[in-house]
């Protein structure tokens, strides 16, 4: 079964707001179901247009497990918090 990742390219509004989802998040992420492969305030765009003032690649077992950590009610909360602090593109993909 291939992995599944999540993208998120965040336009900060709010720092204090995004520090909040963070504190929210990280236990979250400590659970051993995802790992953060990268963060970055300066990608290298190669092509096009990028959005955002932070990119986050996160990996996870599978596409569905993916999903099930995104619509979790635990990280629903977090999610909110990060809504009202950025803008936020997020997509899952699969691996090969």
């Amino acid at each position: 079964m291939p992995k599944g990742y999540v993208i998120l390219t965040e336009a900060i509004k709010d720092q204090a707001g995004m520090d909040a989802y963070g504190r929210a998040a990280a236990p979250l992420m400590s659970q051993g179901r995802v790992s953060i492969l990268a963060v970055d305030s300066q990608p290298e765009v190669l092509e096009g247009d990028w959005h955002g003032d932070r990119t986050v690649v996160l990996e996870f077992e599978s596409v569905e497990a993916a999903r099930a950590w995104y619509e979790s009610a635990e990280y629903e909360k977090a999610k909110a918090l990060r809504q009202a602090a950025a803008d936020t593109n997020a997509v899952i993909v699969s691996g090969l």
